[in-house]
């Protein structure tokens, strides 16, 4: 495939500088995306191609339609399949680019770099016996959570349109396949170091980091030794990531070090979802038998990850290995005080706390002991608590959850803040509307029969999660009661 040159691509207003591609060829393979029969729009991100600095007439154009299917290339791309490897529910294993394209990187208006990838476009060296394609589900799943998160607030990766493909793909049934083209502040992975320590040499790995630090950490390029302080900094970003998904009840999924984003933002959303009622050791996933990434364990699992990166960073960390190591230790466990420092810090705001006093711990240790108990629902309940006698909820009915909440109140009692005060920061970091499991599932089986009313409805309820308008209330509530529980899939 050759780069086209049409006026209606052109004027799009693709702007690409790929720095990623002028790394050692050994990171990645240059390739194109496989074209697809019949590309058709489902939808665009008209806010994001702006940010962006895109024309959404012309991407929403035939030839536009033809690049975000893959089928020609915009001007200045430079399509690449990355190498990188995974520890894959903690199994080791080389990996790569299987069904996905970077075309390149995007530079926007105001000068922000983000790579544009294609998701679903293809066989690559990586597929490993896969057909390199993505189902129209998984694919429209991963552009409504990522923009939800993007309205909670959360740092993620984006997605900027969903094209169906016109040809069948082939899991337990038959499927519609499709592209997603998702914008990130770039793919670089914990993998991505696992894959050049145990393939490449200390040069590469030394410009893989240097690479990193440039783009995401520019403040370290002028420190003596930038290498123990560049896994300080991943680590204390992936910390904070790690607090605002248990804040919103977020259940990743698949946290495989390959899912694990250099730049601290939330990436890969396959078999995610969200807590309804509250329960630590909830899963979704139908590929996470054994539990290793349910919602309690998303933290230390983390913390695994990130010692898998500080094993690959080994050698540039100190050329003594002992050295090395003792410095690498000392940075990873001190994820657990990162951590455990920004929850307390996110649970004092969502319940409306300004100040610190020594029994805030306990005080939110019993509210999440309550919900336990009650099976009381994540979201609802602490909406609740910011609305006060507004939305009284049956959790309160309970003998326990009454004193409790009079502690609480006494709490909030001994703060100069007044109660107004509190119920507005209780309103700012607590949503009203999250992705309900079944109002996505509704979604996305809605748009399988071409009715993209209720997606378009759920999207833009989700844009303002904080909101409370009475167009958000069908959306408050959890699923009804079933005795399947629910599952989400990979769609790989």
């Amino acid at each position: 495939m050759t780069e086209q040159t049409n006026s209606g691509v052109k004027a799009a207003g693709w702007n690409f500088d790929n720095s990623y591609s002028r790394l050692p060829s050994s990171f990645f393979v240059r390739l194109s995306p496989v074209p697809v029969a019949t590309p058709r729009l489902v939808i665009l991100n008209r806010n994001l191609a702006e940010t962006l600095g895109l024309n959404d007439d012309a991407l929403r154009s035939p030839e536009g339609v033809e690049t975000l299917a893959g089928n020609r290339l915009p001007p200045g791309s430079d399509p690449l399949a990355q190498a990188y490897a995974g520890h894959q529910f903690g199994h080791f294993t080389m990996l790569g680019d299987g069904r996905a394209i970077l075309l390149g990187e995007q530079l926007t208006p105001r000068g922000e770099r983000y790579d544009i990838q294609l998701k679903g476009s293809g066989q690559t060296p990586f597929s490993r016996a896969g057909d390199g394609r993505a189902p129209f589900g998984a694919m429209l799943r991963e552009y409504l959570i990522s923009e939800a998160m993007y309205a909670l607030g959360i740092p993620t990766s984006r997605s900027l349109a969903v094209v169906t493909t016109g040809e069948p793909i082939y899991r337990e049934t038959v499927l519609p396949g499709a592209i997603l083209t998702r914008v990130a502040a770039s793919h670089l992975r914990v993998g991505t170091f696992e894959y050049v320590a145990a393939r490449c040499g200390r040069e590469e790995l030394q410009l893989l980091a240097d690479y990193c630090i440039s783009r995401h950490y520019p403040a370290l390029e002028s420190a003596a030794n930038p290498y123990p302080a560049l896994l300080e900094e991943i680590i204390i970003r992936q910390a904070a990531l790690l607090v605002q998904w248990q804040l919103v009840g977020f259940i990743h999924g698949v946290m495989n070090t390959d899912n694990t984003a250099l730049s601290g933002e939330t990436i890969d959303y396959g078999p995610c979802a969200f807590l309804d009622a509250y329960e630590p050791a909830t899963v979704f996933s139908s590929i996470d038998l054994h539990g290793r990434y349910a919602y309690a364990n998303q933290p230390p699992i983390a913390q695994w990850n990130l010692a898998r990166l500080a094993e690959s960073l080994l050698p540039l960390i100190d050329p003594d290995p002992d050295r090395a190591l003792a410095v690498a230790r000392e940075k990873i466990a001190a994820f657990t005080t990162h951590f455990r420092h920004l929850q307390l810090t996110g649970w004092r705001e969502k319940l409306g706390l300004f100040n610190a006093e020594d029994g805030d711990e306990t005080l939110i240790e019993e509210l999440l002991a309550g919900m336990q108990r009650l099976r009381a629902d994540f979201t609802n309940t602490c909406r609740a608590l910011a609305d006060g006698a507004n939305r009284p909820d049956p959790l309160f009915e309970d003998d326990d959850m009454v004193r409790w909440q009079a502690r609480w109140q006494a709490r909030l009692g001994r703060q100069a803040q007044s109660l107004a005060e509190a119920g507005k920061l209780m309103r700012s970091r607590n949503p009203a509307v999250i992705p309900r499991n079944h109002r996505v599932e509704e979604a996305l089986a809605a748009a399988g029969q071409e009715d993209y009313q209720p997606l378009q409805r759920l999207l833009s309820v989700l844009a303002r999660p904080y909101d409370d308008s009475p167009e958000q209330t069908p959306y408050r509530s959890p699923a009804p009661p079933s005795d399947q529980a629910y599952r989400t899939f990979c769609g790989t």
